[in-house]
């Protein structure tokens, strides 16, 4: 339970879970058969209302099938079918998202004398590209960078640019890139956005954006990265 504790803190904030780990894992044999939780998690009702699903607070075997699907297709572990505050926290992240709607810009703070430049939001990680007050692409979802592996705030500029490029590091594929700060970049991933806890300090993207971002942008364009992730 430990580990799930903190995995839970690590990408949410959230400092504990409330149920014992008897619970949040369940017992008996439907689980082993099935994979999944009969027990009903704490944001079990906000959990059934996002996925559609009738909201009573109580654990059925649809319920947990549909928490489990959603928690499998962004990598949310174990995907056991509990709505704990991992699950929640990707949820209430996605509907924060979506009511920016087409004004990321609205809060302000993303420099708008500047010319084309890509803004990052690490509070709601989203980013989008302006041209002045003129939305140029987005916004799209980004993953950004973990607790201790923060994606870095302020005005930068991009200073290198490789679409084929594989980190020296972590020896991983990191295509589209473009670095705007030390080793941190634009690039894709072939994960969820929504992926817990976030990346090594990179802005993560799907390929379309990755690509998108790729044809708009350029060497000595700035972008500007602001907030806080989540948990961090």
């Amino acid at each position: 339970m430990g580990d799930i504790r903190r995995r839970g803190a690590v990408a949410l904030g959230i400092t504990a879970l409330v149920a014992p780990v008897t619970l949040a894992l369940g017992t008996g044999t439907a689980q082993a058969a099935t994979g999944c939780t009969s027990t009903a998690g704490p944001y079990q009702k906000r959990v059934e209302k996002f996925l559609g699903r009738p909201v009573d607070g109580r654990q059925s075997t649809a319920d947990c099938k549909a928490i489990k699907g959603f928690q499998t297709k962004h990598g949310i572990t174990p995907n056991i079918g509990y709505a704990g505050p991992v699950t929640w926290g990707v949820m209430d992240l996605m509907t924060k998202q979506r009511a920016v709607g087409k004004n990321p810009g609205k809060d302000g703070k993303c420099p708008v004398n500047k010319g084309r430049i890509a803004c990052v939001n690490l509070t709601l990680q989203l980013s989008w590209i302006q041209d002045g007050r003129k939305l140029v692409y987005g916004p799209v979802p980004v993953r950004t960078g973990r607790d201790g592996y923060e994606t870095r705030t302020g005005l930068k500029k991009i200073y290198w640019r490789h679409i084929d490029h594989v980190s020296s590091i972590y020896h991983v594929p990191m295509p589209y890139s473009q670095f705007f700060d030390g080793g941190q970049a634009f690039h894709s991933v072939g994960v969820s956005m929504w992926n817990p806890p976030g990346s090594h300090g990179c802005v993560n993207m799907t390929r379309t954006d990755a690509k998108a971002y790729w044809s708009l942008l350029r060497s000595g364009d700035d972008v500007f990265v602001y907030g806080r992730k989540p948990g961090t």
